[in-house]
């Protein structure tokens, strides 16, 4: 698969609901994010709007919401989506992690 970039198109139901330990799932949000980065435009959008798109994040800090991605193609790597709100709500920055 090295080289290729999955082009799932972003489903807000499948990304909330898909059991990501089922192995036909394992990979699912990470071949949606290209989608959903070119399709929504996340940075400016509220924490609430955030949700109903994406769901409750697997995590959450002060500032930050946290999704978990399954694997990533690229050997044993899980990755995760986060998200950085400013001090009024709003999706400052999204950045993934991978390790």
């Amino acid at each position: 698969m090295r080289g290729k970039i999955p082009h799932e198109k972003f489903n807000s139901e499948l990304w909330k609901t898909a059991n990501l330990n089922a192995e036909e799932n394992m990979t699912l949000r990470w071949d949606m994010m290209n989608d959903l980065r070119n399709k929504h435009k996340l940075v400016g959008m509220t924490k609430s709007e955030i949700i109903g798109l994406l769901g409750d994040p697997s995590d959450t800090a002060s500032s930050e919401f946290r999704y978990y991605l399954g694997y990533s193609k690229t050997g044993i790597n899980t990755g995760t989506l986060i998200v950085t709100f400013n001090d009024k709500n709003i999706v400052a920055e999204i950045r993934v992690w991978q390790g």
